[in-house]
């Protein structure tokens, strides 16, 4: 499958220059799902050419036209649903079910900003001067380069590459080296649906090769990133020698809320999937559960119950409800934090070791722990992975203070009865996006994005596609 595909550059798979490769595994079972190859920087400088060149005729194509192409590469995506997610399950782990969920999520994004294309609107201010007008008009930035992370492989990609494409900016994506195959099928139906040569480019290979050339090249005006917060000040920093525009989706060490008027089972039942879709290797998803200390004991003992019952596996068996993390650099981090945990007198309710039944592919039990202070690693680090670290408050005031301590500010969640309550804590809490007595917050439709070491910019939304614009004024007299 790999070297059917390869390298997408110019309008045309290919192989890479120098011949170079490397292995892509299934996490479920470590087995190697094949080889894939790798870019050269020479590679690379082909692939930013070309989206140099290809820039002049689509910065210039018709909003109508440019939607047009994006409703094809859609309807191209959902008759290849199937094999698209059947990939991300064997690249990523999660199930099957969950892997299909995405790709649609992934095809909204082209739909809504198949949409956005035409409404890129500008603005009219009158003038001070007589017989002047001033006009706001919004122009491509220009050449893009993605890099997306491995745990979403499908929506990652289409959050950037969607936008840019209906803002008349062509693009480069380097996703995760662990998840080609996700990007190569999506690109596949790019082709398939008509994208004119060099608009969209994909390369895969090693940082040297890939992200040093891009970063270093004054053609390619923005960045986007959905990775770490440590790579992400990396490339903020790095993209200062050509002030590159940025954007910015990182990490997340999600507070949940659970106030003493909450709907407790429906807190359950929602917050228990949620934890550990994606095995917990979500940047939304809620890390630090801080319940009302009258609901305290009964949320954590309800959490365990659940966690317990959750079926592990290959993500392509039909009862999988969680799959495995997605290398053993992961596994590793997350035994780190449960030792840490246990070093500080924590409860581990639920978990917090390897299943003994599943002794292939990089499993963890879904991990409960109670009675940890604020500092200690489950509490006040992102922990990417199945870990729900449960502590209680005795008022707002304390809560909201805890919740923005974290250096992170992505996501939070709030459940309770009381709308004004509710209402309360939306406002005083640090975060780009808060749910109330909910999870949804990606959805094409809507913006997304943190702020504070979480990242800048917003992927989603009519702001998604401005994040792809340069404003330009003039000044006009008639």
């Amino acid at each position: 499958m790999y070297t059917s595909y390869g390298l997408f550059i110019d309008g045309a798979w290919s192989g890479p220059v120098k011949g170079a490769s490397t292995e892509v595994t299934d996490p479920g079972n470590g087995e190697v799902l094949g080889i894939v190859p790798a870019a050269s920087a020479e590679d690379t400088q082909s692939a930013i050419a070309a989206a140099e060149q290809a820039l002049v005729k689509w910065r210039e194509t018709a909003a109508w036209a440019r939607a047009d192409l994006l409703h094809k590469v859609a309807d191209t995506m959902i008759r290849r649903e199937v094999e698209a997610a059947r990939r991300m399950t064997l690249e990523t782990g999660k199930p099957f079910a969950q892997a299909g969920r995405e790709w649609n999520l992934a095809v909204d994004q082209f739909r809504w900003y198949a949409e956005e294309a035409r409404r890129i609107y500008g603005r009219i201010i009158e003038s001070r001067l007589p017989g002047g007008r001033l006009e706001v008009t919004h122009e491509p930035v220009g050449v893009v380069a993605a890099f997306t992370a491995w745990n979403f492989p499908a929506a990652l990609i289409a959050r950037k590459v969607a936008p840019a494409l209906a803002a008349g900016c062509t693009v480069i994506v380097r996703p995760s080296v662990e998840v080609p195959g996700v990007a190569m099928t999506m690109f596949d139906c790019l082709r398939e649906a008509g994208i004119p040569a060099g608009v969209a480019n994909l390369l895969i290979g090693p940082t040297a090769n890939t992200y040093r050339p891009i970063m270093a090249s004054a053609v390619v005006r923005k960045v986007s990133l959905t990775g770490s917060t440590q790579v992400g000040q990396q490339m903020i920093r790095d993209s200062a020698q050509t002030v590159k525009r940025v954007s910015m989706e990182l990490g997340g060490n999600a507070p949940m809320i659970v106030f003493e008027d909450a709907d407790l089972e429906r807190a359950l039942d929602l917050a228990v999937p949620t934890k550990y879709a994606n095995s917990g290797q979500v940047c939304v998803t809620p890390d630090r559960f801080y319940v009302h200390e009258s609901l305290h004991d009964s949320f954590a003992e309800g959490f365990a119950a659940r966690a317990r019952a959750l079926k592990l596996g290959h993500g392509l068996n039909e009862t999988t409800q969680m799959g495995p993390l997605i290398n053993q650099r992961r596994i590793n981090a997350i035994e780190e934090v449960v030792a840490d945990a246990r070093d500080r007198g924590g409860k581990i309710l639920a978990g917090g070791r390897r299943p003994a039944e599943l002794n292939t592919g990089y499993f963890f039990e879904p991990t409960v722990i109670t009675g940890l202070p604020d500092d200690a690693k489950a509490l006040a680090e992102e922990n990417f992975g199945p870990i729900a670290a449960i502590t209680s408050f005795s008022n707002t005031d304390e809560v909201i203070e805890r919740a923005n301590a974290s250096e992170m500010g992505l996501s939070a969640y709030v459940f309770s009865r009381d709308a004004a309550r509710a209402r309360d804590a939306v406002a005083r809490l640090q975060a780009g996006m808060v749910g109330v007595n909910s999870f949804a917050l990606a959805a094409a439709e809507a913006p997304f994005g943190g702020i504070k070491a979480s990242g800048m910019g917003r992927e989603g939304g009519i702001e998604g596609i401005l994040d792809y614009s340069n404003v330009k004024l003039s000044q006009m007299m008639v």
